[in-house]
């Protein structure tokens, strides 16, 4: 009965993050959009191929976003029949989707940036950028490490890595409009020589974006593949069980993440000669003790009794 109920706190603290998760996630959506159309619309008008890829990546945003709004809602879902450990995967990919999708994009801007430079290259002539590039590209600055600090702090508060992955998405999208206001700035300011620099520009958002990625792409793909829970948070399981009265010693500590759910197995060994309820009372606050060492987990703590050998 105390299982079930500490369970279902769990589900019930679930479903609020879930809801704070899309919140904050929307929220990102519509500052997205506006930003988004802004660049594209700013970098055609105001001729500046930088402002443009930066357009396309705060568009990537949506699709990121969209993903963000889907998948944390599965991720958190309550266990069935054909998920019996829980659909917190689900979140894991999500985020691979995002860092892929990101490279996607690194890739376009990378391929477009360059024939522009081969073009200044080879004496052909770009046009400079208009001044209202700048306007643009300064808002969309502030609003992104706004955007991020927000999303990042709503991640950290309910442990979810796609939406901490999401809120990276954000700061990429900012730094990457910082070398597209320097470009911009000395295409416009330096004369005609160094209008190659909007096209440089374009190709540092593309090397950011790709960097962006593989952080996030790395830890995703290591939950995915079912990599164990981390040395530090093994440490704080083995000194919970090492601690709790009656257990005489431990082997086979088995772990393994899925979402904010951490699935721990562990054997202890309890004194020979004690009956039944007694060990299963040290198997009881053992699994307690796992649950306590990770409070920032859901987790799902399996104890095998084994008797001690004097």
């Amino acid at each position: 009965m105390k299982k079930t109920e500490t369970h279902n706190k769990f589900h019930d603290k679930a479903d609020e993050a879930v809801l704070e998760a899309r919140r904050v996630t929307w929220v990102g959506f519509w500052i997205n959009a506006v930003l988004g159309l802004a660049k594209v619309i700013g970098g055609i008008f105001g001729r500046s191929s930088a402002l443009v890829a930066d357009g396309i990546h705060s568009f990537s945003d949506f699709l990121s976003d969209i993903v963000v709004i889907i998948m944390v809602g599965i991720a958190h879902k309550r266990p069935d029949m054909e998920h019996q450990f829980g659909h917190g995967r689900y979140e894991a990919l999500a985020t691979v989707i995002l860092a892929l999708i990101l490279m996607a994009v690194a890739g376009g801007i990378l391929v477009d940036s360059i024939d522009r430079i081969m073009l200044i290259l080879h004496g052909g002539i770009i046009a400079p950028p208009a001044p209202v590039a700048l306007v643009i590209i300064a808002v969309s600055i502030i609003s992104k490490e706004w955007l991020f600090h927000y999303t990042l702090c709503v991640g950290v508060r309910i442990h979810s890595e796609a939406v901490k992955a999401n809120a990276w998405h954000h700061r990429s999208d900012a730094f990457s409009s910082i070398a597209t206001l320097i470009g911009v700035a000395g295409a416009i300011f330096l004369g005609d020589r160094w209008r190659i620099l909007d096209p440089i520009a374009a190709i540092i958002v593309s090397v950011i974006i790709v960097i962006v990625s593989i952080r996030m792409l790395s830890p995703a793909l290591g939950e995915l593949l079912g990599r164990s829970l981390s040395h530090e948070e093994c440490k704080e399981i083995e000194k919970a069980v090492s601690g709790t009265p009656g257990v005489k010693g431990w082997h086979c500590l088995r772990t393994f993440k899925s979402g904010n759910d951490a699935y721990v197995e562990i054997h202890i060994k309890v004194d020979g000669n004690m009956n039944v309820n007694e060990a299963h009372n040290i198997a009881s606050l053992t699994e307690k003790h796992i649950r306590e060492a990770l409070p920032e987990l859901s987790v799902y703590a399996t104890t095998h009794i084994e008797p001690a050998k004097e």
